[in-house]
This record gives structure tokens, sequence and C-alpha cells, in this order.
């Protein structure tokens, strides 16, 4: 069944009209669940005053979120629009030097704010990692690169580490967190392009440049270090035509996205409803499964926020950063729930860097050596939601090739949630979501293997496209509910997860179970139908392209 595969137009209608009338209808009920619910006790702590004169409060469990709008909202763009002038101003002046104004502007923000130790703290990780470089060899950069990252996930190394921040503050942990993880993946990166391309003769300064770029610094997204060196080297960059649009177009559609969610959390209290569980379990079937829904969207739409500013002063910077990430609404199957794509491209950069290293092995042990190609010693994560979660694909894309092997998937997989683990921090919770969603993206291959088999692919051939296309988005469908049910263990509890389960699997069935199948089945024909209209547009524009 191609992607091109049409539904009639009638049917697509009526599919928008459920799924518009269902949301609208579970809104209903999560709106009069946070109206009942606000003055409850135990949500006193997150549920605190906003818009007085009409009588609305608002959802403040985020703190986050909460702090990067309100305490830090001011530091946050002091900072990002000193970086924006100065970087214009050394662009006209002294073009050639823009990298080093990067450089050293984001240092004297990372000091100002984390102070100086912590400072020194990471020019040792940076030092460690170049040194490593200079010795040629992919294997100890990348096992240095993994230590370093490990000295910032467990005790006791990151204790001691995080005694280098000077004073204390509401956003010390997430800073500290995201500034180190971040700079040991980017010299990771330029340590193993170093190895790569050994005639380019990368430098110290070169890293430091790469590192301390302020936008990038503390919540990524990660460029490659081969990227983000050839653009930022170029001495007068030239934009394209319709960019400056864009690049306003991208800053509005953030305010946008900021002014949303602001007035979303007067109305509904998606965030704090989940920790009252007894509140939780009053809940129609109906609000509680747009509950679960909505969670995972709002934390798509924090991270496209953050990305969207990030890449707007990047782009100001005549950088091409990678993309925000993909909505959480149009993934339905686990091979596509990557967020983060500068994880990916990393993470892609260094599957060709560790191909070449497996190439130096000649003399290797064979068994070893195959062990290596079939996927079992790689560096990949995927990530299926963010929290710092952005699925990708890296070495993972190399040794799995088209992912049709069932025994080397699983290597791979196992391998990418181990080190998926190890980034976002060791823990029992950790453990879990990693192993529902390798078993997921796993599933997923045994099914698609299992739908190829002889008998039950002479049954999808006799049927018709359209018929072949509903009954993969059925499919799709529940596919779509694993994802949610595997990815809401960690962005709120597991016995929120548990209750919704329970309820939308147990107690509801049939009635409540095959309604929401239903519904989210008429969501997956949406989507595949806004796929299949890119497919063509894409399609258009390569035939325009192509010469006469």
């Amino acid at each position: 069944m191609g992607i091109k595969t049409a539904l009639p137009a009638a049917e697509l209608g009526l599919y928008s009209l459920v799924l518009s009338g269902a949301l609208a209808y579970a809104g209903r009920g999560l709106l009069e669940a946070s109206q009942d619910g606000a003055h409850r006790k135990a949500f006193r702590e997150s549920v605190r005053p906003g818009w007085e004169y009409i009588g609305r409060k608002m959802d403040v469990a985020d703190f986050e979120w909460v702090m990067w709008f309100t305490s830090f909202r001011n530091v946050i763009i002091f900072a990002l629009s000193g970086h924006v002038l100065f970087a214009k101003l050394c662009t006209m002046v002294a073009p050639k030097l823009r990298s080093w104004m990067y450089a050293v502007y984001g240092a004297l923000a990372v000091m100002g704010t984390m102070g100086p130790w912590y400072l020194l703290l990471l020019l040792g990780h940076c030092v460690g990692l170049y040194v490593a470089s200079l010795l040629g060899q992919p294997w100890l950069c990348l096992g240095l690169g993994l230590a370093s990252l490990a000295s910032f996930k467990m005790d006791p190394l990151i204790s001691w580490q995080s005694g280098f921040v000077t004073g204390t503050f509401d956003l010390q942990e997430v800073l500290f967190h995201g500034g180190s993880s971040f700079t040991v993946l980017r010299c990771t990166s330029f340590a193993l392009e170093s190895c790569a391309h050994p005639d380019r003769h990368y430098s110290l300064a070169d890293l430091l440049k790469y590192n301390f770029y302020l936008p990038f610094f503390f919540f990524g997204p990660i460029m490659t270090f081969d990227r983000f060196h050839a653009q930022v080297s170029q001495v007068e960059p030239v934009r394209r035509e319709g960019e400056l649009w864009h690049i306003r177009a991208q800053a509005g559609l953030s305010v946008v996205a900021i002014m949303a969610v602001d007035i979303f959390f007067h109305f509904f209290y998606i965030l704090t409803i989940p920790s009252d569980l007894k509140f939780a379990n009053r809940l129609p079937d109906s609000a509680l499964a747009g509950l679960a829904y909505s969670n995972l969207v709002y934390d798509w739409v924090k991270a496209a926020v953050l990305f969207g500013v990030v890449n707007t002063v990047a782009c100001l910077d005549h950088l091409d950063p990678p993309q925000p990430p993909k909505c959480i609404t149009a993934l339905y199957v686990f091979a596509e729930t990557h967020f983060d794509r500068g994880i990916n491209d990393w993470l892609c950069n260094q599957g060709k860097t560790i191909q070449a290293w497996w190439g130096q092995l000649g003399q290797m042990p064979l068994s070893l050596k195959e062990a290596g190609d079939r996927g079992l010693v790689l560096v990949t994560w995927r990530f299926s939601a963010f929290h710092g979660q952005g699925r990708s694909r890296y070495v993972y894309n190399h040794i799995g090739g088209e992912h049709s092997a069932v025994i080397p998937e699983l290597a791979a997989t196992v391998a990418t949630f181990a080190i998926t683990t190890l980034w976002l921090g060791p823990c029992d919770i950790v453990y879990l979501w990693s192993f529902l969603n390798c078993f997921g993206l796993n599933f997923e291959l045994w099914m698609q293997k299992l739908a190829e088999w002889g008998p039950l692919a002479r049954i999808e051939a006799s049927l018709s496209v359209q018929m072949s296309r509903r009954v993969r988005a059925l499919f799709g469908a529940m596919n779509f509910w694993a994802i949610i049910m595997y990815n809401l263990v960690s962005l709120n509890s597991l016995k929120f997860t548990e209750l919704v389960a329970r309820r939308l699997l147990l107690t509801g069935f049939p009635q409540t179970t095959l309604s929401i199948l239903f519904v989210t089945y008429c969501g997956v024909q949406l989507v595949k139908e806004r796929e299949r209209t890119l497919a063509l547009e894409e399609e258009q524009k390569q035939d325009k392209e192509k010469p006469e």
C-alpha cells in the first residue's frame, strides 16, 4: 500500500467531524474537572492565582516553564539580545572574528550564570576530549565521551561536580545538567570529526568556539561539529531569498505558542490533575484519555518553543540549525518517534566515524568484529518522547541498514536504549521507560514481518489499496496509544499510567476502548492524508526541477 493512496473526500470529512467532536467533548470534560478542582487542597501548591479579574487560576506545576517566563524571562531576553547585538556588530565590523565573539560572549554568559569554577570544570572536559582527539583513536574518544557523560549522571562524581556551581537558584540543576551533558556531546562530536579528518588539523580554539555558542549551550539542539564549523567559518555569509521572512514567522509562531500555553493553563490544569489520583479517577473516560494525550502534546509544545526561540537566534547568526521536533499527534509508528533532530544528526555522523573505526580493525579477531557489525557494540539512542527525550537514529541506522532483520534490530535497539538510560540518568522509571520503548520498536518490526508472511501478505494483496490503508491505519491507532502509554510513564508517573490503562482497557471495555480506538483511527487517517499531500507536493516540486 503506497503512501499516495487516496480515500474518498466524504470519508475524510467524516473522520474530521468525528475527531473534532471527540476532542471538543474531551476538552469540555477537562475544563469542568479543572473548574471543580481549582479549590481542592491537593491543588494548592500547583494551582496559583492567575487572571483574578475573571476568577481564573493558573496551573504552575511545571516549574521549569514558569521560571523561563517569570523570574528568568528578563535574564534570557537580555542574554540572547546581547548575543544578537554583538553578533551583528561583529559581522559588520570584523566578520572574520564573529566565531570568536560567539565563544567569548558564551563563556562570559556561562561564567556569569553558573560561576567561574563551573566554567573551569567544563574546560577540563573539553581539554580531556581534545587531547584524546590528538591520538586519532575513535574508540578512545567515544569511550572517554561516554565516561564523561556518566560522570554527570551517577554519584559520587555528579555530587562532586555539581559543587563547582556558584550560589543557588531555581534552575540551577536544570542548567547544570543541560550545559554539562550537551558539552560532552559537542566535545565528543569534535573529537570524532578530528579522528575522521586528521588532515584538517582542528584546534582547541575550534572546539571552544563550537561548545560555547550560547544559544545552543544549555538546551541544545546539537549541531555536529563539521556543520557548525563550516557555517560559522563563512567570512561573508549570504541570506537566501525569503530567509528573513521565515525568521520573523518562526519568531512570531514561538510568541503565539507561548501565549497559547499561558491561556491554556488558566483553563485546563492538565499537569496538576494527574498528581491527585483520587480526583483523576473521577474523570469521565473521555476526559481521562484527553488528559493523557494532552500531557504528551504539551511536552511537544514545550520542546517546540524551546527549539523555536533558539533556532530563531541561530538563523540570525547565519546558521542552519536542526528543525524543531515533529508533532506528537503525527507519530503513530515507533520508527518515526524522534524529537531531537540535532541529536539525530549527531548520532548519524558518529555512525560514519565508527564505521571507519571498524574498517581499521582488520587484525581484530573475526568474532568480535562481526559482533560490532551486527550492532552489539554501538552508540546511538532513540527517544520516543522528550523530557530531554528526543528519539534519534545514529549508528543505529548504519548498523541496522533497512531495519529488516530481527536479531540485529533487537541488538541495536537494546544498545540504543542502554545509552538512552545513561543520558537520562539511570533510575527505575528510566529503566522501565527504556524497556517499554525498546519493546515497542521491536514489536513493530515483528508485526511487519508477520504481515509479510505468505498467507497474510496474500490476504492484503487481495484487498483494494483503500482497504489496505484502512487496515494499516487501524494498527496505527493501536500503536499511537502504545506510544502515549509507554511515554506517559516518564512524563507523569507509573501510578497515573496504570490508572489510565486500567480505565481505558479494562473497566471501560468494550465501549470506551472501541470508541477511543475509533477516534484515534480517524486521527491517524487524517495524518496519513497529510503525509499523502506532502508526498505529492514533493513529487511535483522534483518534477519541476528536472531539466527538460
